[in-house]
């Protein structure tokens, strides 16, 4: 039975693996990209950008929920590392570049509620990381 779960947590670590990978690359493209994939995807026009989320702030929650996503799936990956802190300021560090590369790339923008939805998203996995730690150490 040990086995079985032993096998079972390599392969759910595993697809998270993965998964990361997969989902670092198609993040880095989205925001890389000079115009908007999603926008053309869903309205066939690149200058239009997506709001998924229906919200006050604009495409920000989006912003909000990619990087939580992406910075939980990286603090899962290297969880049994316990670099915490460096994954930390891996994704606050790649959620500012990322943004202000949106200088350079024609037909994007630089918006400081994007960056705050970046860092927001980034510390909120951080904290769910932590509060799962504490609930692990009391039981």
């Amino acid at each position: 039975m040990h086995y079985i779960k032993f096998i079972m947590k390599n392969i759910v670590f595993s697809l998270i693996k993965y998964l990361y990978y997969f989902s670092f690359t198609a993040m880095i493209i989205l925001y890389l990209f000079p115009g908007s994939l999603i926008g053309f995807f869903l309205y066939e026009d690149f200058a239009r950008q997506p709001d998924l989320i229906a919200n006050p702030i604009g495409t920000s929650i989006n912003h909000l929920l990619a990087f939580l996503y992406l910075s939980l799936l990286g603090f899962i990956k290297y969880f049994h590392k316990k670099k915490l802190f460096q994954i930390l300021m891996y994704f606050t560090c790649l959620s500012i570049i990322l943004e202000l590369s949106h200088f350079l790339i024609p037909n994007r923008s630089f918006q400081l509620l994007d960056l705050f939805g970046n860092l927001i998203g980034t510390l909120f996995s951080f904290f769910i990381v932590i509060f799962y730690q504490q609930l692990k150490r009391r039981f």
